[in-house]
């Protein structure tokens, strides 16, 4: 009887140890199938949160982007991939087939968009992608938060603003910009703004400059007439326009007669 009861406890250890070997594989496929869903849910919910702060124009410095270099730290990168990774990839699509339209002796034809186009001489709007003109600056001013600036090796000067994708410079941060460019292309050279497309944030800005350097009397007519001939992608929403009312409103035709 005590050899039949060794026996059986020996066959019961032997099962117990398969059944936990075979759980084993079980588990680290679960664990495997599990990370899709955790990645997703993340993603998910920090581009929730990005959206967010969007709208509300704020956490311009969630990114970690450095403004007197205009680098992006790889720490932003890894963390917040679910944010940068679309992010790139849909910018660099957007630069290599993107597409505007051209009006010329009475026919309508499409052009690619350039990174950069010279909208009055020796003013440049631009997407994120500029550098690929190959061209020096006198002074460069970057309205992103989402990427590193190219151009930093190619600038005299560098201005960083960062806003989010949509959301316009404020009548402070305009007239900011604004007083730095006439001053960098005082200096002499040309000037860069830029944003991630060169059509909407650059574009803002660029208007209180025009004006500013006195090419314009307003940002209507800096719109109208200087910039959107020349890029035409380019657009204003209706927070572009209401800082910029603002800004003309406070910055220039309150200051007139002082």
């Amino acid at each position: 009887a005590g050899s039949k009861i060794t026996l059986m406890e020996l066959l019961g250890h032997s099962a117990r140890r398969l059944g936990s070997s075979s759980e084993a594989p079980e588990t680290g496929m679960s664990l495997w199938r599990a990370i899709p869903a955790l990645v997703l849910g993340y993603s998910t919910l920090l581009n929730g949160l990005i959206a967010a702060l969007f709208k509300m124009e704020i956490g311009m410095s969630l990114l970690g982007k450095n403004r007197k270099l205009g680098t992006i730290p790889s720490w932003s990168y890894v963390l917040f991939f679910p944010f940068h990774v679309p992010t790139l990839l849909y910018t660099d699509i957007h630069t290599m087939l993107g597409t505007q339209k051209i009006e010329k002796d009475g026919k309508t034809t499409r052009e690619k968009v350039p990174v950069a186009s010279e909208v009055q001489p020796g003013w440049y709007v631009g997407g994120c992608h500029s550098n690929r003109l190959n061209k020096d600056w006198a002074g460069v001013i970057d309205l992103t938060v989402e990427f590193p600036e190219s151009c930093i090796n190619n600038t005299k000067s560098y201005l960083s603003i960062p806003t989010w994708d949509g959301v316009p410079a404020t009548p402070e941060q305009l007239e900011e910009a604004a007083n730095y460019a006439v001053a960098a292309s005082q200096q002499g050279g040309d000037i860069l703004v830029h944003c991630a497309h060169g059509r909407g944030r650059s574009t803002t800005v660029m208007c209180a400059c025009l004006v500013k350097a006195g090419l314009f009397k307003n940002w209507e007519e800096a719109f109208d007439k200087g910039i959107k001939p020349q890029r035409p992608v380019c657009k204003l929403n209706r927070r572009m326009k209401q800082n910029l009312a603002l800004w003309q409103a406070e910055f220039v035709d309150g200051k007139k007669g002082q």
